[in-house]
């Protein structure tokens, strides 16, 4: 049984959204690409006051200092495909004023006939939530868990009812609702966020860091779920961050996902062997235009399928 594999779409510098997005997404789903998803980076501090991910010393990538909305970016693809599920992995939930998010969010999947899959984190970057954020970062973890209430009560049944530190909401219809329940899902790497996602996501949205780590993780999920009594289902899309070169990676050091097409493949065959649900494969980064994204996504596509991945 092959694994369901989605793509990422360009917000990079490099790209003309309003022409690109539309294009990629049309040719992903042409491709066989069963998702398309969007991260999110509000902005590029220089001179950094941290390393990336939070880690002393680590330069942020230069592809970081111009990457487009992602909802609005979502929303060009939305307009451009039929089936293909959309996909945010992750939203800085933080950033975001939850009431207006749930609202977006719930307008997306009605227009598009319900292909939205809400993929949130609590972020890392200290200079984000200074410039952006509706919480002070200590307390990231209280606003997640806000956002998560207020997406649920809006997307459900009217009179919508909230009471929280930065929603308030007496009684009101609001709409439209979603096509249908719009799944959520967590980045959770720390025990408290594990608790939170089995207690109140629908998935798990892991990053491709190396097999032995993600299937180690991927253990402590399910026996976290069966500590605290979770009967339904985890769903799982994994995301791998690529670094394509058109020649093979030489040398022991290597990443995963860095390197050719046919190194990319079998990083990819390897962590489908994990039996995680789906793998997210963003190839953005290392593209020069559109016509080498969707090149390079193709054959990673059709290599993929070839090797029963």
């Amino acid at each position: 049984m092959t694994t369901p594999l989605g793509l990422g779409l360009p917000q990079m510098r490099q790209y003309d959204l309003g022409k690109d997005v539309p294009d990629v997404a049309r040719a992903a789903e042409r491709i066989g690409y069963e998702s398309l998803w969007v991260f999110e980076r509000a902005l590029f501090p220089e001179p950094a006051t941290q390393g990336l991910y939070g880690i002393e010393g680590r330069p942020w990538p230069d592809e970081y200092r111009n990457v487009a909305e992602p909802l609005v970016t979502l929303t060009l693809a939305a307009a451009a495909t039929e089936r293909a599920r959309l996909g945010t992995s992750v939203l800085v939930a933080p950033l975001h004023v939850p009431f207006q998010l749930a609202r977006a969010l719930a307008s997306l999947d009605a227009a598009s006939g319900g292909r939205v899959v809400a993929g949130f984190g609590t972020g890392w970057s200290h200079d984000e939530y200074a410039a952006a954020s509706v919480r002070p970062f200590a307390e990231r973890g209280q606003a997640l868990d806000e956002l998560i209430g207020v997406c649920r009560a809006v997307w459900g049944p009217d009179p919508v009812v909230y009471d929280g530190v930065v929603t308030k909401i007496a009684s009101a219809v609001v709409g439209p609702k979603p096509a249908r329940p719009i799944p959520v899902m967590l980045a959770a790497g720390s025990g408290k966020a594990r608790r939170r996602l089995v207690d109140h996501a629908d998935g798990w949205l892991p990053n491709g860091v190396g097999v032995e780590a993600v299937a180690g993780q991927w253990r402590q999920l399910q026996d976290l779920a069966a500590e605290r009594g979770r009967t339904a289902p985890i769903r799982t899309v994994l995301r791998v961050n690529t670094r394509y070169t058109p020649a093979a990676h030489a040398g022991a050091g290597r990443r995963p996902f860095h390197g050719s097409v046919d190194q990319i493949v079998e990083d990819l065959a390897a962590h489908a062997e994990i039996g995680l649900d789906e793998i997210l494969v963003d190839l953005q980064g290392s593209a020069r235009d559109a016509r080498e994204l969707k090149d390079v996504a193709a054959e990673v596509y059709e290599k993929a399928r070839a090797a029963g991945v």
